[in-house]
């Protein structure tokens, strides 16, 4: 949800800082959610999931609570970005290890089935935050969201438990998967593909704003209208890829995100906005639910180490997710901030070189070979 966040820093709390340096609030959370997401395996591996689901819950509510009282740039950046971004990477473990444990078949399946909290939160999070800060202010509402968060993460604490117990620990390199075409451009192709679909996530708002002319209020929905056309794309695509193939998925959703990217640059109303919106969290919700599944799917002949392929993954996101979005506010910041041509160019660029990237590892797997499971 913090693109609701960037929006209303933009204009008030962070309004002397710049998009970019804005930007990196949102962009050191989802990088800590994913890389402190593979640095903890060692501790999930040596039994302790419920040890980090209760430091994860308890470092994401003091983040949350602490950010309500924020007044400045760098406590926004200590207590969102740093101590937020921690907690959840703590929680996203076990979240995308146990699952797939309890199904012998439809992983992939069940995997975005799990994956529709994310979604599902993002649709009622930004909804209750903005109509919540005009009435009680930046401060409660943020309180309120967080008090929401206590009560749901009772439930993981309490009920989720590893159905088998890992039998040595991982390693978070495995230097031997470099030297695996597929895997080594699937992890590009991930790379890329999370400096760019971020970039929208962050700005949709800002951008309906100024350039068609969305009235505020409406602004403020985007995001989670945006996330909630993400629910269909962590639930379809993960039952297809189970019968076509995970690799497949991946690059028919990476072009169709690639084509929502740059089509921005002509949408200068708000039906277009808004059908842009469901589209493009269709096809991007995907990029949060199947990375994992077809990682999995990469390592049918490596499964020894998989685990540390899976913190190579994950490692790539993180380090996607956080220049991607700076970046963009780097570009801009040019021409007196509103450089939004440069800014969805670089966002549709980033989705080309993903789907690229995604059918050579496709091409490097199983060669030309248009019907095969990939």
């Amino acid at each position: 949800m913090y693109g609701v966040f960037q929006a209303y820093y933009a204009t008030d709390i962070a309004q002397t800082s710049s998009a970019s340096d804005i930007s990196w609030i949102g962009s050191v959370q989802v990088f800590l959610l994913c890389f402190v997401g593979t640095i903890v395996g060692p501790v999930y591996d040596a039994g302790k999931c419920r040890h980090l689901l209760v430091v994860g819950t308890i470092l994401s509510l003091l983040g949350m609570f602490t950010t309500s009282v924020c007044q400045s740039y760098w406590q926004l950046f200590l207590a969102q970005g740093v101590a937020t971004g921690s907690g959840f990477g703590c929680l996203f473990l076990p979240g995308v290890t146990i699952v797939s444990q309890y199904f012998s078949t439809r992983k992939a399946f069940a995997t975005g089935i799990a994956s529709l909290g994310s979604g599902i939160g993002g649709v009622i999070y930004p909804i209750m935050w903005t109509r919540l800060q005009p009435q009680v202010g930046f401060g409660w509402a943020t309180r309120i969201v967080a008090f929401v968060m206590l009560v749901t993460l009772i439930v993981p604490v309490v009920v989720l438990k590893p159905l088998i117990q890992p039998n040595s620990r991982r390693t978070l390199l495995d230097f031997k998967s470099f030297l695996d075409p597929p895997f080594v451009l699937f992890g590009g192709g991930i790379l890329f593909g999370y400096m760019g679909i971020y970039v929208v996530f962050f700005y949709i708002q800002l951008y309906a704003q100024s350039r068609a002319n969305v009235d505020s209020n409406l602004a403020f929905y985007l995001l989670a209208i945006t996330n909630a056309g993400s629910i269909f794309g962590r639930i379809l695509p993960n039952f297809v890829a189970d019968i076509i193939g995970t690799l497949n998925v991946m690059s028919i959703v990476a072009f169709a995100a690639a084509i929502m990217s740059l089509s921005l640059l002509a949408i200068r109303n708000v039906p277009g906005i808004i059908v842009f919106c469901v589209l493009f969290g269709c096809f991007t919700g995907t990029f949060m639910s199947l990375p994992a599944p077809t990682t999995a799917s990469l390592s049918a002949k490596h499964m020894s180490s998989l685990g540390a392929r899976m913190s190579m993954a994950f490692m790539t996101a993180a380090i996607g997710s956080l220049v991607g979005s700076p970046i963009a506010g780097a570009i801009l910041a040019q021409n007196g901030g509103e450089n939004w041509n440069g800014l969805l160019i670089w966002a549709g660029v980033l989705m080309v070189i993903t789907t690229a990237c995604m059918l050579a590892a496709r091409t490097a797997k199983l060669g030309f070979k248009l019907s095969a499971k990939a």
